[in-house]
């Protein structure tokens, strides 16, 4: 548990000290356009081991109030292996909400060793009042995907969500 957390937040301070930018980098992949108004994104990669596979996933890591409430809210479109990490620096037991936001999504919620204790499919809400999702546990983080796209690589309750460092 106390390794995980050390990676975990090494990672977090790594994908924070990144150019953000991503310059030239070959290694850069197209992004989601944000929309206007949305809050900066430090910008990093997730593993997600499955036991039998492992899926790489470009995220932006949602660790301020101001970016978990933001979200993916108002993105018209997420490529296939993008998402979005929240990271709580506490146990939360916290609903998520689909508030303008305008793709359906898939959400899985780890623990404190970044073992997935749930996966909810969350569909898209432009008007009030709009449905929470609450998943019913207590966890760390959460990572929202294009809905299905759990289902597709077989990830499932058990698995882990592993954040890495970008390499630069």
């Amino acid at each position: 548990m106390r390794r995980f957390l050390i990676l975990f937040l090494s990672a977090l301070i790594l994908v924070g000290c990144s150019d953000s930018s991503n310059g030239n980098n070959e290694e850069s992949e197209p992004q989601a356009t944000r929309p206007p108004g949305s809050p900066e994104f430090a910008r990093g990669r997730v593993l997600i081991d499955t036991g039998g596979n492992s899926v790489l996933i470009n995220v932006d890591v949602a660790e301020t109030d101001e970016q978990r409430a933001f979200g993916l809210m108002q993105r018209e479109s997420m490529p296939d292996d993008e998402g979005m990490l929240f990271v709580f620096f506490e146990e939360t037991t916290s609903a998520f909400t689909m508030r303008n936001t305008l793709i359906p999504l898939s959400i899985a919620f780890f623990d404190f060793d970044g073992e997935i204790v749930k996966i909810l499919d969350m569909e898209p809400c432009e008007a009030e009042p709009c449905p929470s999702y609450d998943p019913g546990v207590t966890y760390r983080g959460a990572l929202e995907v294009n809905q299905g796209a759990f289902d597709e690589w077989g990830v499932e309750i058990g698995d882990s969500v592993n954040p890495l460092p970008r390499s630069e």
